[in-house]
């Protein structure tokens, strides 16, 4: 099916699907519903939330389900299906206060409507149904050697659901923001058997109206949805939601500047310049048609070294390793490669927009080339004589970034090569552990600090230990602030890690992301944060027709 017959039988169904589900207010008077259309240019593979590993499931997931707590455009934490909750003085025992008013959609799978009617088992089958091992759920870890082993679940009656832990973990009530932690009906799961995957049946603001795979998802507003604004009206102002997926970013933006999709997340390597300005800002001739919106996008850019394989090597003492991180001016990069899209990794691994991000309190690298030689010679390389070729693996996506580096090694004298591999090529090679020096991202699965530093710490496997880095004193230090309910205490000790991979440099520290978000002018009350988790349920349009 060419691409044109694709478009014009996606406008026809979406037509479709939405002409008889506007609100009674829309059909009052005569408008036509208002839907959101959104390009995700990496299809969606399941709508189950135990299987929202990436950004393209996850977005959905998070129209459809909710979870006990949810964030805010500030990444706080809020009530949703939990009104309130209390933590024990040891740290171990969380107990939640549900909300009482909450159904799940209205779905074939549910005989009577009283089945409808979320309680605390609906919880605890949840949580219990990520961990066991007959799912072998991509989100089975957020749990697994956290939450106690004889009981770690319980609901005492339909109003209270309980988490028991093995030892403290701040953490949690963040892990319990995640999508995987959307609560879902058992009632659902059993009817559906193997296609809940396509057949989601949760509580948020939008439930499923048809899922064509590798064209296009089409959402309708929730009549019975809960939550309400400040005024006490009832959410969502949608009457719909629909995603395409057009994996070429350079034609979803086309379409944006044509009004037929509403929003893009990201950038295209490709169409940048025809969009931002060098300082990143939106081109004069776009700001009539389209709005920007940036923010802190909590993923660390990074070049991992595989200490264990670099033990013989040269790239065996931190010097040479320090001396890479001095080579690499950020700040040129980020503008020639991405128009000031991203901040210089200035300070860690902590990235900018997390509480415990501080530039001051951590110093990391900056550009010093005078520095990065001095170092090499007191490694006994000086102008990187003696240190072999070394050889950068990467995909296609980061090319002109791993090209950017490797010529600025070579302003040391430390000759790079650089090694395309497929996306899960590369990402095999760095779980195995197979290959040396590898371009990798780490987006953050929740708010806090932790959820990076865990990176380093000596007990985790590959993920998300890919560089194999060991030390004793980190690994005692990171014990110590998962346990810690003191937040200025534990704040300082994520600060005390982070100075040590500072000096160990077992990464090259590259940039702090952040996410572009474009939109056309009619979409409003977009919000921003630090996840990139798109909010649909408080979006309005104007001028629609």
């Amino acid at each position: 099916m060419n691409n044109l017959v694709s478009r014009i039988l996606l406008i026809l169904i979406s037509y479709a699907l939405f002409s008889c589900t506007s609100s009674s207010t829309n059909d009052t008077n005569n408008l036509k519903p208002a839907v959101f259309h959104y390009n995700q240019p990496n299809k969606i593979t399941s709508l189950d939330p135990a299987f929202a590993k990436s950004q393209n499931n996850m977005w959905v997931v998070h129209h459809i389900f909710n979870g006990l707590v949810q964030l805010d455009k500030d990444l706080e934490l809020q009530a949703c299906i939990a009104k309130s909750w209390e933590i024990s003085e040891d740290g171990l025992t969380y107990k939640f206060n549900l909300r009482s008013d909450i159904l799940f959609h209205d779905n074939q799978c549910f005989r009577q409507h009283s089945e409808r009617q979320l309680t605390a088992k609906d919880v605890k089958y949840s949580f219990e149904r990520i961990i066991s091992d007959s799912l072998a759920a991509p989100g089975s870890w957020i749990f697994k050697g956290k939450v106690d082993e004889q009981q770690p679940f319980s609901a005492p009656n339909d109003s209270t659901f309980v988490i028991r832990l093995k030892q403290p973990f701040l953490p949690m009530l963040n892990i319990l923001s995640m999508q995987y932690c959307s609560i879902i009906s058992r009632k659902a799961i059993e009817f559906y058997g193997p296609d809940a995957r396509s057949n989601p049946v949760g509580t948020g603001p939008f439930k499923l109206k048809r899922w064509l795979e590798n064209q296009g998802l089409y959402l309708v507003k929730n009549p019975d949805y809960f939550e309400v604004n400040r005024e006490g009206e009832r959410l969502p102002y949608l009457d719909g939601v629909r995603t395409s997926f057009m994996e070429d970013k350079k034609i979803a933006f086309l379409e944006l500047l044509n009004g037929k999709v509403e929003c893009v997340s990201g950038l295209e390597s490709s169409f940048i310049n025809e969009m931002l300005k060098p300082n990143g800002a939106l081109k004069s001739d776009k700001t009539s048609k389209i709005n920007l919106y940036k923010s802190p996008y909590l993923n660390l850019e990074y070049l991992g070294f595989n200490m264990k394989s670099l033990e013989n090597t040269a790239l065996a003492d931190k010097r040479v390793r320090q001396a890479l991180n001095y080579a690499i001016d950020r700040e040129t990069m980020l503008q020639s490669l991405r128009n000031n899209i991203g901040k210089p990794a200035d300070s860690g691994v902590i990235p900018k927009g997390l509480p415990s991000y501080n530039s001051k309190a951590v110093q990391g690298y900056s550009y010093k080339p005078q520095k990065a030689k001095d170092l090499l010679k007191s490694a006994g390389f000086p102008n990187g004589k003696g240190v072999k070729p070394i050889t950068i693996y990467t995909n296609k996506d980061y090319l002109d970034l791993t090209t950017y580096v490797a010529k600025q090694w070579e302003n040391i004298g430390v000759r790079t090569n650089i090694s395309l591999m497929e996306s899960a090529s590369l990402r095999a090679g760095m779980r195995k552990g197979t290959i040396d020096i590898f371009r990798a991202s780490w987006i953050a699965d929740y708010p806090d600090a932790e959820n990076f530093l865990c990176l380093f710490y000596g007990k985790n496997g590959a993920p998300p230990r890919y560089t194999r880095y060991q030390n004793d004193a980190f690994d005692d230090l990171y014990e110590a602030s998962i346990q810690q309910t003191d937040l200025v205490k534990r704040t300082a000790l994520y600060h005390e890690m982070n100075q040590i991979i500072v000096e160990d440099a077992p990464i090259v520290f590259l940039f702090y992301d952040e996410s572009a978000l474009f939109t056309t002018k009619n979409v409003v009350n977009i919000e921003t944060n630090g996840i990139n988790l798109l909010q649909v349920k408080q979006l309005k349009e104007q001028d629609a027709e």
